[in-house]
């Protein structure tokens, strides 16, 4: 039997998750359960460390990585010591390369399929749905994560919760940081905005899962009934126009409550031949996701009960719904949607919302213009005309033959003819003509439209009943056969559409040419309204101004057009070549509404990247001003120190501390120059007005003097350039310059035994230095990292520089017509290379 995973969940570090879970492990263990210690990082915290006494802890397995130790958690151990239960902190932990799993998460999997109870816990920034939004918040990007499945999927999750206020001071009594860094992390990460908003996403996460657990059970159990565990407002739509309406008052409704759902529902009949209104539907679903709810579709033939299925399904509490259009009389026959969903919704509360539209009335619904072609129609009433007396003259010399039923069914047949080729109208005519002349001509007494015998006045009156059923059945069959025809035809359109739009062509100038294409139209213009409306500005040509078109001769105000849907108050999509039909309108106004997002979304996407280099430079300017403010600090102390202690007459300084002290001010002005001639410098590379001097270039001359550069750190450089090597092409001092900076990182990250390697050989037209280190190295992923201004990845050491030295060197290499890229060390380590031209193959500029 697989274990049961129990979650400790945290808005952010020292709310108390670990101890925690080491509070319920003791509980465990006095209850008897066997319990150990997989892995526990108590962060220096004594009071959690104190928790850990009389636990049996599992020694962690060492993972040898690049030349260090590190230590991990061993699953095998804890799979072999078989324990009822396992204490494993850092859910979200990703394990050293060489580890048996990537993820701790995954080594937790293992546990569990052996049959332990595990108990783990996870911060929330460390979930994955939630780390761009927790990214945005605080300004950290939290590398280590965990799919939300994986937290989902445990048996049991507890929040340790903890107000910001709280969390401030424990960490100012200094139970989660050192002392040294509890000023910094409070100005930062543990700001009491960040801390709110990371606790307000955990217990939002928190209640999520809460409400699926809660789904389930209801589930699993059979109950269909509503628990108002949480408001949720659904609201119908018919497609008519008073569904704007309808969906503001339900988000209003929503909005009294904080974290309630708004949903909306579309009820679509199962023939699928409802008249909803695609242009409404479209408009209302886009209003109702603008104001933070989600759209949905149902198929029922029954609107109230499919409502209310929907409602209960998704737990709703309130419905609310549009008065009745209807009138009253048809009110009287039929209680109505409303009525009817209000006796059935049993707990869910109904809102009845009155609107503009229920005082105008019902309208009919848009039948097509005709079931049948105009050409039937005609050829159905000459059936009509024609048929009968022809009918009636073919039966005549056999009329003491037949009887009158036999020629009543004859003239229905010729009936129903009339109903297949031209419809109702002309059959129910040819009904009653034909019913007179069988009493003229065939019933006794005939030559009079009296009738003698009581059953034949009762076959006639049959014979008229079942023409006009049959024609009228035929009719709605033809009509019914037509929509359908029609509805593939719009289904097809719009399937065309959404197609378009999932493919990622929504501009809008392929947009509405695949209307124009789609509707056979000569031009399909989008058109923007240029100011202020006013009552004659639909065929002012200054009023309008033209956001997209497609086709030839484009319309420049809607009044100009065959036919123009108005898309809001600012937007017309104006046609022309032909005028459409209210059926093809419909579907016009589907891709209306398309366009309208179209339009916006391309809008959008301007402002983000008109915003991209606004927020680029905004993030090197914070940066910049991070790093100088305190990088311009440390040599201006050291240096006015220095100086003000040599100005300061009541101390008698030795010569020894008077060369001391101006060697300081001299390190420590040289370190200034050094800072602003680079900042200089980027400024002049991102301005494109960096002076080069390029010339051929010796690099058995270059290497030694930018190995005399390192001063004391020289000895720790070790050079195997090529002899004889093809001059380059560059600027001697800004490659000397360079390899300076290259050489100092390599030294600084390099083990102190083994010596940095500067080599030097020619590839085709390239010569190619390298130099080598057997650091830590870069993840493959970070490599282009290193290279942004400012940025100091995997230093721990912050006063070494403002995270200038490679964006410049890889500036001024490329300015020089080089590149510097980073690789691998074979065995552990990172090398960069520089490769630059050889002379006499540099390609002209």
């Amino acid at each position: 039997m697989r274990g049961r995973l129990r979650i400790y969940l945290g808005a952010a570090p020292g709310v108390g998750k670990t101890y925690a879970m080491l509070g319920e492990g003791r509980r465990a263990r006095e209850r008897g359960r066997d319990v150990v210690v997989g892995l526990v990082e108590t962060h220096g915290r004594p009071r959690t460390a104190d928790l850990l006494e009389g636990l049996e802890i599992i020694a962690r397995r060492p993972v040898v990585h690049r030349g260090a130790t590190f230590t991990e958690l061993d699953v095998d151990a804890v799979i072999a010591r078989g324990p009822a239960v396992a204490l494993i902190d850092e859910l979200a932990h990703t394990n050293v390369p060489g580890s048996k799993n990537v993820k701790r998460w995954q080594d937790i999997d293992e546990i569990l399929d052996a049959g332990i109870d595990v108990v783990s816990t996870v911060n929330i920034q460390h979930l994955e749905s939630v780390n761009d939004v927790v990214q945005e918040i605080t300004g950290v990007p939290q590398r280590e994560t965990v799919p939300d499945e994986v937290v989902r999927r445990a048996d049991q999750i507890e929040l340790v919760d903890m107000s910001p206020e709280a969390l401030r001071r424990r960490m100012a009594h200094g139970n989660v940081y050192a002392p040294e860094k509890v000023s910094a992390a409070m100005a930062n990460y543990f700001r009491v905005g960040n801390l709110t908003a990371l606790r307000e996403l955990a217990l939002l996460w928190v209640a999520g899962k809460v409400d699926d657990q809660l789904g389930r059970y209801r589930a699993d159990h059979g109950i269909e009934g509503t628990w108002e565990t949480r408001e949720r407002v659904v609201v119908a739509l018919t497609g008519g126009p008073e569904g704007d309406t309808l969906v503001r008052r339900a988000a209003r409704i929503a909005a009294r409550t904080k974290g309630a759902d708004l949903l909306a529902v579309h009820v679509t009949s199962a023939d699928g031949l409802a008249g909803a209104d695609p242009a409404n539907l479209a408009r209302q679903r886009t209003l109702a996701e603008n104001l933070g709810g989600s759209y949905h579709q149902v198929v029922g033939d029954d609107i109230p009960r499919a409502l209310l299925d929907f409602a209960r399904g998704v737990n709703a509490t309130q419905l609310v719904l549009g008065a009745s259009r209807r009138g009253r009389f048809a009110q009287i026959l039929s209680r109505g949607v409303g009525v009817e969903t209000t006796s059935l919704s049993g707990s869910i509360d109904v809102h009845l919302v009155p609107h503009e539209e229920a005082k105008r009335g019902r309208r009919r619904p848009e039948r097509s213009r005709a079931a049948l072609t105009r050409t039937r129609r005609l050829a159905g009433w000459a059936v009509a005309m024609t048929g009968m007396p022809a009918l009636t003259a073919a039966l005549s010399p056999f009329r003491d033959v037949l009887s009158l039923p036999s020629e009543i069914l004859l003239f229905l047949c010729l009936v129903v003819g009339v109903a297949l080729i031209g419809g109702m109208w002309p059959a129910i005519v040819a009904a009653v003509g034909g019913s007179l002349l069988l009493n003229w001509f065939f019933t006794s007494p005939t030559g009079r439209l009296t009738i003698a015998a009581p059953e034949n006045l009762f076959a006639l009156v049959v014979f008229v009943l079942v023409a006009a059923a049959v024609s009228t059945i035929v009719d709605v069959a033809a009509r019914r056969t037509r929509q359908a025809a029609r509805a593939s035809a719009d289904a097809e359109v719009l399937s065309t559409l959404a197609g378009h739009v999932l493919r990622g062509e929504a501009a809008l100038p392929s947009l509405l040419g695949r209307l124009r294409e789609t509707f056979g139209l000569d031009s399909v213009t989008l058109l923007e309204r240029a100011g202020e409306p006013t009552p004659d500005d639909q065929s002012a040509p200054g009023a309008w101004r033209i956001v997209a078109t497609s086709g030839a001769a484009p319309c420049t105000t809607p009044a100009m057009a065959d036919t123009d849907v108005a898309i809001g108050n600012d937007l017309v999509l104006a046609a022309r070549g032909r005028l459409l039909d209210a059926s093809d309108r419909r579907v016009l106004e589907a891709f209306a509404a398309e366009a309208a997002v179209a339009l916006r979304q391309e809008r959008l996407q301007e402002a983000a990247e008109r915003a991209g280099p606004l927020a680029e430079a905004d993030r090197m300017r914070t940066a910049l001003l991070a790093a100088v403010s305190h990088d311009l600090r440390t040599p201006l102390s050291a240096a006015k120190a220095a100086v003000e202690s040599l100005r300061n007459d009541e101390v008698a300084w030795t010569r020894q501390d008077r060369d001391e002290l101006l060697a300081t001010a001299d390190e420590s002005l040289t370190r200034l120059h050094r800072l602003v001639e680079n900042l200089l410098d980027m400024s002049r590379l991102q301005a494109g007005v960096l002076g080069l001097s390029l010339q051929p270039v010796a690099l058995e001359e270059v290497v030694p003097r930018a190995v005399d550069d390192l001063g004391a750190l020289s000895d720790r450089i070790e050079g195997d350039v090529i002899a004889g090597l093809p001059d380059i092409v560059a600027d001697p001092a800004l490659l000397e310059r360079v390899l300076v900076n290259l050489m100092a990182n390599a030294v600084r990250h390099n083990p102190p035994e083994a010596k940095v390697l500067v080599t030097g050989s020619r590839h085709d037209d390239k010569v190619e230095i390298r130099v080598i280190d057997r650091g830590p190295g870069i993840p493959r992923e970070d490599r282009e990292r290193v290279f942004l201004p400012f940025q100091r990845l995997g230093d721990r050491d912050n006063g070494t520089g403002v995270g200038l030295g490679l964006a410049l060197s890889r500036g001024l290499i490329e300015a020089m017509g080089g590149t510097l890229t980073p690789e691998e060390t074979p065995g552990g380590g990172l090398t960069m290379m520089v490769s630059m031209p050889v002379h006499g193959r540099m390609e002209p500029s």
